[in-house]
This record gives C-alpha cells, sequence and structure tokens, in this order.
C-alpha cells in the first residue's frame, strides 16, 4: 500500500466547512477563483521582488505571470505577493543593510499565509539571499526563478562589463587616461536591457549557486533577462512547484551539507563573488548546518577557475551561456563535487548536467587546463583578523600575493573620499591602504567599498593596484589585491580599530596570513584608549537600531542574532 500523502497545508484555511473557512473563501472568491480552485488544489506563493526602483528585477512582473501559466496548467492555485526589492544600485547607505529586514518578511509572509509552497522570484544582489533566508525558517517546498543577467554591454565596437569596466574606467578618468566625455558616452552602452550585471557579480554569483545547490532549473543561472529560455524555465518551474508541493519535497531536503560543499567549489570555478561567502554562512545558520569560514578555503584549495569571465577573467555572462552555461561548467567539475546532492526536479545533480556540452573552450575551460590556477577564497587569520577575512585571489595581482607595508589609515569612508587624491598624502606605492568604520556595525550594513580608490598620484604613475584592508565587503565586480569583510570589524573593537598610519603590516596570501607588526603591548594601550573614547551609539530607533543591536559578525554571516534558525511553518490560531 502507499503511504498516505500530508494533507496540503493550505486546506486547514481552504477546507473547513465553517465560519472560518467561509471567510478565507469568500475573501479569495472575489478575485475571481472558482469553487474548484479551493477543492484540494495546492495553493503557491509566488515570492516577487520587482520594483522600477530595482532594475534588475524589472522583468520579474513578467516571469511571474509565466510562472502562474505553469501553476494553473499543473493543477495548482498561483498566488502572487510583493516583498520588499533591494536594488544593490539605488538604496543608501547599502542595500546589505536591508537584507535581513528582507529575510523578515520573507519569513512572516510565508508562515502567516496558506500556501503550500513558494517560488522566489529575485535576481538583484540581495533579494536572493534575503528570499531564501526567510524561505529557509519556514522550510516549505521551494525554488528559486532568478530575473537572469543583461545582454553585453557594448562601447565602440567591444564588450563592456557592468561594474568591472565602471572602475577601469573611473580609474583611467582619475589618472588624465580618458576624458570625461569619453566615460559619460559609455554610460549608454553599459545597461542595455533588463538584468543582473552580465559579469560574475553578486547576483550573478547567488543565480549560479541557486543552480549549484539544485534549487533552480538548468540554464536559470545564464538565460539572459530578455530571452525566450527565461520565460519558460519560468513556466516549467510553476509546473515543477505544483509537484513538489504535492510531494511535500521541503527545501530543507535540499539543502543538504552536500549542496554546500557543491556550492563552495562551484564558487570557486566560477570566480565569483567573495559576498557568496556572508550569504551562503547565512543560509547555512537558518538550516542548522554546520558552515565555518575556514571551510571555503578548505574546499575550494583544489579547485582551479574555469570560467574565463569578468572580473577575474575577459567574457560575460551571455557568452557563458552560449558556452554551455553552468551545466556545462558543472560536467567539467563533476569529478570534485558530489554528483549524487539532490535537486527539485526529483533527480541527483549529476543527472541535472550529464548531457551538457561546451561550445566554447575559451570561456569555459578544463580542469587540465583552467583559465587560472589560482583561484577560490582564501581565508586569512592574524592578530589583524582573529576571526578571519578574506581574499578574492583570481582577482587579484600575484605580485601582491605576499607583501609587506606602512598603513595608510582612513578612519571612514568621508575621510578616504576627502583625502585619497590629496596630492600631500604620505603614501608610495609599498604601502597599504587601511579602511575602518565599514563593517556590519559601523556603517552600518557593510558596504561594497573594500576595493578603494587609488590616490590619483600613484594612478598618474601608472599604478593600477596596491594591498587594500577593510572590514567592508567588495563587490562582486570588482577586482584587485583586496582584504575584505576582517573581523571582528572596528566599530566591534577588533584589532583593525587600533591600526595606525606607518604601522607595518605582513600579508601573506599563500600563508593565509594577516598580520599587524605591533607589540602586543602597544596594541594593549591603544585597546584601552580606544575604549575611553568610544562614542555612544549613532543610532536610536527604528530599524538601523535593531540591526547594529543585534548583527552577527561577517564571519557567522551577518545574520540578525534572532534570526539564526526556524520557527517552521505550523501558526495554531486563527485570525478571527
Amino acid at each position: 500500500m502507499s503511504k498516505e500523502k500530508k494533507p496540503l497545508r493550505s486546506s486547514r484555511s481552504y477546507g473547513p466547512k465553517d465560519k472560518d473557512g467561509f471567510i478565507h473563501r469568500s475573501w479569495m472568491k472575489s478575485q475571481g477563483l472558482p469553487q474548484d480552485a479551493f477543492d484540494g488544489r495546492p495553493v503557491i506563493g509566488i515570492c516577487n521582488t520587482w520594483s522600477e526602483l530595482t532594475p534588475c528585477n524589472a522583468g520579474l512582473r513578467d516571469v511571474a505571470d509565466y510562472v502562474k501559466r505553469g501553476v494553473w496548467e499543473a493543477g495548482g492555485v498561483p498566488l502572487e505577493f510583493p516583498a520588499m526589492s533591494l536594488g544593490e544600485t539605488q538604496m543608501r547607505p547599502t542595500a546589505m543593510l536591508f537584507r535581513n529586514l528582507l529575510a523578515m518578511e520573507v519569513e512572516e509572509s510565508i508562515r502567516a499565509n496558506p500556501i503550500d509552497a513558494v517560488v522566489l522570484l529575485g535576481g538583484c544582489d540581495k533579494t536572493t539571499p534575503g528570499q531564501l533566508m526567510g524561505a529557509a525558517s519556514v522550510d516549505l517546498p521551494t525554488l528559486v526563478v532568478s530575473t537572469g543577467p543583461m545582454l553585453n554591454g557594448k562601447f565602440r565596437g567591444r564588450d563592456i562589463g557592468s561594474g568591472t569596466d565602471v572602475w577601469k574606467f573611473s580609474e583611467d578618468v582619475r589618472a588624465g587616461k580618458l576624458s570625461l566625455n569619453e566615460f559619460m558616452a559609455a554610460e549608454s552602452g553599459m545597461s542595455r536591457t533588463p538584468g543582473t550585471c552580465m559579469t560574475m557579480g553578486s547576483a550573478s554569483t547567488m543565480a549560479c549557486m541557486m543552480e549549484a545547490m539544485g534549487l533552480a532549473l538548468p540554464f536559470n543561472a545564464t538565460t539572459p533577462a530578455v530571452d525566450a529560455q527565461r520565460r519558460r524555465i519560468a513556466h516549467e518551474s510553476g509546473r515543477l512547484i505544483v509537484q513538489m508541493a504535492r510531494n511535500d519535497v521541503r527545501l530543507s531536503k535540499i539543502l543538504t551539507r552536500s549542496a554546500f560543499e557543491n556550492a563552495i567549489r562551484v564558487l570557486s570555478a566560477i570566480g565569483g563573488s567573495t559576498n557568496a561567502v556572508i550569504h551562503l554562512l547565512a543560509f547555512a545558520g537558518r538550516l542548522g548546518i554546520p558552515l565555518e569560514l575556514a571551510e571555503f578555503d578548505r574546499l575550494s584549495a583544489d579547485v582551479p577557475l574555469l570560467v574565463d569571465l569578468q572580473p577575474s577573467g575577459r567574457f560575460l555572462m551571455e557568452d557563458l551561456h552560449y558556452a554551455g552555461g553552468l551545466p556545462a561548467v558543472l560536467k567539467e567539475l563533476a569529478p570534485l563535487l558530489d554528483v549524487t546532492a539532490p535537486t527539485v526536479r526529483g533527480e541527483p545533480l549529476g543527472a541535472s548536467f550529464a548531457a551538457a556540452e561546451c561550445y566554447n573552450r575559451d570561456v569555459i575551460r578544463t580542469i587540465a587546463e583552467p583559465a587560472n590556477p589560482v583561484s577560490g577564497i582564501w581565508v586569512l587569520k592574524g592578530n589583524l583578523c582573529p576571526n578571519g577575512a578574506v581574499v578574492k585571489p583570481s582577482a587579484a595581482s600575484p605580485s601582491l600575493f605576499s607583501h609587506r607595508g606602512r598603513a595608510v589609515v582612513f578612519e571612514s569612508i568621508e575621510d578616504l573620499r576627502t583625502r585619497i587624491d590629496d596630492p600631500g598624502l604620505n603614501v608610495t606605492e609599498q604601502s597599504v591602504l587601511v579602511l575602518k568604520g565599514c563593517g556590519p556595525k559601523g556603517y552600518p550594513g557593510m558596504p561594497e567599498v573594500g576595493n578603494m580608490p587609488l590616490p590619483r598620484k600613484l594612478l598618474e604613475r601608472g599604478m593600477r593596484d596596491m594591498l587594500r584592508i577593510s572590514d567592508a565587503r567588495m563587490s562582486g565586480t570588482a577586482f584587485g589585491t583586496v582584504v575584505l569583510h576582517v573581523a571582528p570589524e572596528a566599530e566591534a573593537g577588533g584589532p583593525l580599530a587600533l591600526v595606525q598610519d606607518g604601522d607595518e603590516i605582513l600579508f601573506d596570501g599563500p600563508k593565509r596570513q594577516l598580520e599587524l607588526l605591533v607589540a602586543p603591548e602597544e596594541l594593549a594601550v591603544r585597546a584601552e584608549a580606544w575604549r575611553k573614547r568610544r562614542p555612544v551609539p549613532k543610532y536610536s530607533r527604528g530599524y538601523y537600531s535593531l540591526y547594529v543591536q543585534h548583527v552577527l559578525q561577517a564571519d557567522k554571516g551577518c545574520d540578525l542574532d534572532f534570526l539564526t534558525g526556524a520557527s517552521g511553518s505550523t501558526v495554531e490560531r486563527e485570525s478571527h
């Protein structure tokens, strides 16, 4: 005999033939839903972060319609609901400040409403992580449909990449190599269609993570936002989520330990954003899966860079898609993956890329002949970062992998912007730029300012990279020898707060060391002085205050301490 299936979660609201059931059904019928919509059909929530304030996600209104088609076709009832949209390029002080707020909204929207499963529609950097964090704490059947990358940028007959080329153009203007008029002319060619950055920035990285972890259909990560295949993926996802709801395939059944290990290895192979480190740690914290910062280094140590894509290489997401997409990358990486890991399609991960082919070996390389043998995430330790810091070596300069220099310290982002182009700045090619006050608590929200601009006088001499250290993050589209996520941050009293101009700093990437070469006795004196002059908290109300009081440090995923773990999907009390 077959095992009796668990009743649908929505049946508790729409099934009873009493006052409560009458109220639930009657109000929903006001939208034109027929009676049989409540006769045992799975109710599918479509969590949409569409917004005109988030250009990356501007195509999700259309995508939602195709998900609905698939849901109806498979016998489900699609119900779309909005969620806070976090526009990376628009929000101040930083979209990362609000990732956890989005996670709270998504979690409670899913838990409070009578739905059986959920499709997460996101794309812009913090929308997918925030949505998945919230969904993980409820643990219903869940899958992801991403907005997709925009088409390649074009300028004067060549491809240009969002973010990556912006940083390059900007430094060329400051160095006197590019006119302001030329810089402005590139602006209109950079972002030609809806969609996320077409470089391997945070949005494309997280879309790849969703596919690698089995939470999205093949080619979800690389299909351009304007390609008809994006609509087909949405349609098929709508059909699939109904099946998942009927079979009660919950998120926790897909996001296993193997899924996280696969994701970290794929992150290395694609030259993915360092931001993924923070998000994956936060996901693991919601699901109760042990995951430590050091494992990003360990699990990626034997994985070379396979994808030759900006900012770690030459090409863009559109090129990666035409070359075979992430399935072709996964097939090449298969010897290093757990191919038995589950996916939303009910098949092991290996089956999802078994038929994949590579059509362009310039874009997707082999393990034997990689784009770069050095890849992954270096996790540093030392007296300057007791709880860790990270470096993306594939986007750094090998000449700076081991470096010793004197610190040029900026106490805040305002201090940096005021003094970085000062001709009198006491800085040389050997100096180490140090930026404080840009961590989770300090900014607040840990902005993407870790790739500090180089001093103008060094740019004018032809210099294009130098060692930079901060408690900030860096855009996935950025590049350079940049030490990020220093933990504890300066605002929390970490050793970064104690660095002074002229202090010697030792960075040894191969040995994973980051040391402030100052005697412990002197650091103790500085720490005591710091505690005495520490300013009162900047924020006394609202979400800012809540965030600063409860945010965890970067090595723990920057979630709020009271949000780790799960509350589940059961709500006992009725509303009337």
